[in-house]
């Protein structure tokens, strides 16, 4: 898969190399504000007893 990434994304290497840096943070920032929130509250680990 990210073979067939690195080969449609357009222009030199230099330019491959920031659009495929720019489209990590993209979907790491993705990741962070809007998956992990929304995922976060059904998770059971936030049901911990501790006596």
């Amino acid at each position: 898969m990210y073979a067939w990434i690195w080969r449609h994304l357009p222009g030199p290497l230099v330019v491959r190399i920031l659009t495929a840096v720019v489209l990590v943070a993209g979907v790491v920032a993705l990741l962070m504000f809007v998956v992990f929130p929304w995922v976060e509250p059904k998770l059971p680990f936030n049901q911990v007893t501790t006596e």
